[in-house]
């Protein structure tokens, strides 16, 4: 393998328990501001999909094309719902929130990334025999990334609100 390629190798171990470390402490939650993440994710990766069907050529993205962004959008979206509840919701003595993110949460995102890592070459080599569209592939893991994050940040918000109004949190009763 070439320095290229064992950087990044070196690197995740090292960033996946700086995360997990910080995720152990709980941190401040603000259903208010759970919008802002998405609204800058989303218009990047939409753009982002866009310009790729548009330099590809006119066929690049036809139904078949479409299809598979949907499904990277359901399965991101399905994705995020699970991840949402993993992160534990916890109202303090004096009203604000706390949030810790669940390690489970962490191993969902590597996961994709080994996925994706894994798959990128097999796709590329055999999307003509298996008359899929490589770019359109490549893209729905973008697609998958931005349900991943709207769809988390929907439920987070949704438990907060239930629990500013005096609520409790059903994922914490059962982890109880």
């Amino acid at each position: 393998m070439s320095p290229q390629q064992l950087i990044p190798l070196a690197v995740i171990p090292v960033v996946i328990v700086l995360v997990l470390l910080r995720n152990r402490r709980k941190r401040v939650l603000r259903p208010n501001l759970l919008w802002v993440m998405p609204a800058i994710v989303a218009p990047l990766i939409l753009l982002g999909v866009w310009g790729s069907s548009r330099t590809a050529g006119a066929t690049a993205f036809g139904l078949d094309a479409w299809a598979v962004l949907l499904v990277g959008a359901v399965l991101g979206g399905v994705a995020g719902w699970w991840r949402g509840k993993t992160v534990a919701i916890e109202k303090e003595p004096d009203g604000s929130l706390k949030a810790q993110a669940s390690p489970l949460g962490l191993v969902l995102v590597v996961a994709l990334f080994a996925f994706r890592g894994v798959l990128r070459p097999l796709i590329e080599s055999h999307a003509a025999q298996w008359h899929l569209n490589a770019l359109a592939v490549t893209e729905a893991f973008l697609v998958f990334a931005l349900a991943l994050i709207v769809l988390q940040r929907v439920e987070m918000y949704i438990r907060a609100r239930r629990i500013l109004a005096g609520g409790r949190d059903p994922h914490m009763e059962v982890a109880a």
